[in-house]
């Protein structure tokens, strides 16, 4: 099994066990649900917007313990301070270390900038759950997905007001996507591999409609690439490893923000 099969095959038994104690009705209940969420198209697209997703992560599959000593709330802080575009959060436990309570601490202070989602969505429960913690936008990774479950996820969290950030990594997955005025991310990183390979994204870049968004995710450890990667029409920058592994990501990101 790929790290990804194994991360799909665990998130769905959570999820199924989640499913059977939380009512969708309660989380409907939930302050959150009631908000307006932030749009991620319009922050990566305002002018003057750094374009930066950045991301708090205390660990990952591929490469073990990044930074378990960081705080949400002093992290989100920082990247506010540093402008950016929208933040990214964590919430898978298991491979991540992640929580649900980590998104719902930063949109606590975070009233200002779009919150994604980051987790393996294998069922819709999960993106009504998204809401209701405060996030305004949810990731659908085509690898896991089928067509049919892609469509479906994104049309439930467009009726619920979120963005989608579809993330591909090949050609067969961008054509699981009707790619029409969505916010496609392509992850430089194969999941299955755990390699980065930026050639390779540039070349899939190239094949995705001009009506979508293009994120760039994963890997990008120097503001240089964000100027490369920006003459080839991407518009957003995912980044969490570069930041989070640092004793301060909030300062980390606002000195790279000034470098771009």
């Amino acid at each position: 099994m790929t790290i990804l099969e194994k991360i799909v095959a665990y998130k769905k038994k959570e999820v199924a066990k989640i499913k059977s104690e939380v009512p969708v009705q309660k989380l409907v209940e939930s302050p959150n649900f009631k908000r307006t969420p932030f749009s991620l198209k319009k922050s990566l697209l305002e002018v003057g917007s750094t374009g930066i997703i950045a991301e708090f992560k205390r660990q990952s599959p591929s490469k073990g313990i990044i930074n378990d000593k960081a705080d949400i709330l002093e992290v989100t802080n920082g990247y506010l301070d540093a402008n950016v575009a929208a933040q990214s959060i964590l919430t898978d436990t298991h491979f991540f270390g992640g929580t649900m309570v980590d998104l719902m601490k930063a949109r606590s202070i975070n009233e200002v900038k779009p919150i994604l989602r980051k987790d393996f969505v294998v069922d819709g429960f999960q993106i009504v759950e998204a809401k209701a913690i405060g996030a305004d936008v949810i990731l659908l990774i085509a690898a896991c997905l089928t067509k049919e479950e892609l469509k479906n996820y994104g049309q439930l969290a467009t009726d619920l007001g979120m963005d989608v950030l579809y993330e591909i990594h090949t050609q067969e997955e961008l054509d699981k996507i009707d790619a029409h005025d969505k916010i496609i991310g392509i992850n430089n990183r194969n999941l299955n591999t755990f390699k980065v390979d930026l050639e390779h994204s540039i070349e899939l870049a190239s094949k995705i409609p001009d009506s979508c968004i293009k994120v760039s995710e994963s890997g990008i450890s120097d503001p240089k690439i964000i100027m490369g990667l920006k003459q080839y029409g991407f518009q957003g920058f995912l980044i969490g490893e570069n930041f989070m592994k640092t004793d301060n990501p909030g300062q980390a990101c606002k000195e790279f923000v000034g470098q771009l």
